[in-house]
């Protein structure tokens, strides 16, 4: 598959960004305490990064409703992270919060590549991470974890790590992030960014399903807060219509 016409820097970027320091931080902070429903919500400390790093960086304009539509989200996430406080300790906090200044980096780096086409620049992006990750992984898990996982392929515990994989790869990855592409070449990074923030009402719900996390009111009234948030910030303005031009009346003999 030919390299997507993009520049190099921005290719890299992404895949370091988004590829390799978002899901780095995620996984250990989760591998180290952090609650599942709560890590989802952390994460999407990456919109108002994003948003930042676009105004001082990309020099980003950004305007006071979509200002006030992420002060209204993050004030959703401080509610639902305010209650759920209690269960997660400081470092897993940090540690998923450094993997969402991560994807913050990898949204920038997506906005300014504009690529044609978002499933070869994805593609393209899933290239960069191998390396980093398995350096990363021989030194803090070792050789010897890593062969007994590709040995205990046949384990009964290995299907339901196997299907994540491919959850992860498939639809987060390649389906996920390839309309996420396509949305950032077409957009501001600060107006496709806050969409993140409805994750953690889905990562919430799907906790509460299958893991049975309990959801309490006031983390459901910071869901709301976070949706209202993010519909506030990303209505796009209407665009006025141009009053139409008097018509002169001919002048009667």
């Amino acid at each position: 598959m030919p390299r997507p016409d993009v520049e190099l820097r921005w290719l890299v970027g992404y895949g370091i960004g988004f590829g390799t320091l978002q899901f780095l931080f995620l996984y250990w902070g989760m591998a180290v305490g952090m609650p599942t429903g709560l890590a989802s919500l952390v994460l999407q400390a990456s919109a108002p990064f994003t948003v930042l790093l676009g105004a001082t960086v990309a020099r980003d304009r950004v305007s006071g409703r979509r200002l006030a539509g992420i002060l209204v989200a993050v004030a959703g996430l401080a509610v639902v992270g305010w209650q759920r406080a209690e269960s997660a300790a400081l470092l897993p906090f940090l540690l998923v919060l450094a993997g969402a200044f991560g994807w913050a980096i990898g949204n920038i780096c997506n906005a300014r590549a504009r690529a044609s086409n978002p499933l070869h620049f994805t593609l393209w992006m899933s290239v960069v991470p191998p390396v980093p990750m398995l350096a990363l992984a021989l030194v803090v898990e070792g050789p010897d974890r890593i062969a007994d996982s590709l040995t205990g392929l046949g384990d009964p515990t290995a299907g339901p790590a196997l299907l994540g994989l491919a959850y992860t790869v498939l639809i987060g990855t390649i389906a996920g992030s390839g309309v996420w592409s396509w949305l950032m070449a077409r957009h501001p990074a600060g107006v496709v960014a806050p969409f993140s923030m409805l994750v953690p009402v889905v990562g919430m719900s799907a906790a509460w399903v299958m893991l049975g996390e309990s959801v309490s009111p006031g983390e459901l009234a910071g869901a709301a807060l976070v949706v209202g948030g993010v519909l506030l910030g990303s209505r796009l303005p209407r665009a006025r219509v141009a009053p139409p031009e008097a018509v002169t009346q001919p002048a009667s003999a």
